[in-house]
């Protein structure tokens, strides 16, 4: 691989795994970070491709007067919808694909970027990165931690996205490195780790 490639790195993990947290330190150690999640938010309701999809889907009520997103109808009448999710998916994903690929080339000077997202292997977007990064927790520990951080979510609201999501093990065994967060381990050292070997690369 060429020196002036950007290496381009996928995280990913169940909910409550503590993705977020492992990207808070690449990004302490300068890493430039693209979050998907929200960033696939901010262009529901400012791409203009995206937007009138939506509208052309699901009607002018997935939208309120100002412009932002009918959060409420779309839970109502899409989030319960198995087809319909995956409808909405569909027009996001590569919206969210062509603004990431926009933002890799303005950090292009950096020797790696990251991006996480939760549905990394599900939205098929980790085909075009280099190496796959999955944190890794046990589900009654993920379980606890949304729990103690969502206050508003029942523990079957919980299982249901956990149920929802690609399975455990089956992210473990297509990822190329895998970060511990059970407690047991130390984080930092294991991004520190991770970190050198992708300067080096």
């Amino acid at each position: 691989m060429s020196s002036n490639h950007t290496l381009q790195i996928g995280i990913t993990g169940g909910i409550g795994s503590g993705k977020s947290l492992v990207c808070r330190i690449f990004a302490q150690l300068g890493v430039p970070v693209y979050d998907a999640d929200s960033h696939a938010k901010k262009l529901m309701t400012t791409d203009g491709i995206l937007i009138s999809g939506i509208k052309k889907e699901f009607g002018d009520l997935a939208y309120h007067p100002d412009g932002a997103l009918n959060r409420k109808y779309l839970a109502d009448h899409v989030f319960n919808n198995e087809k319909k999710l995956a409808l909405l998916n569909n027009l996001v994903h590569p919206r969210v694909g062509a603004d990431y690929e926009q933002w890799v080339r303005k950090h292009s000077t950096h020797r790696y970027v990251i991006k996480e997202a939760a549905l990394l292997f599900e939205a098929g977007s980790a085909k075009v990165l280099d190496q796959i990064i999955v944190v890794y927790a046990p589900e009654s520990m993920r379980i606890k931690r949304v729990l103690s951080r969502d206050a508003h979510r029942t523990v079957e609201q919980v299982r249901e996205i956990v149920g929802k999501q690609m399975p455990e093990d089956e992210k473990l065994k297509r990822a190329d490195h895998i970060i511990v967060n059970d407690e047991t381990q130390m984080i930092i050292p294991q991004v520190l780790k991770l970190h050198q070997q992708f300067l080096k690369a």
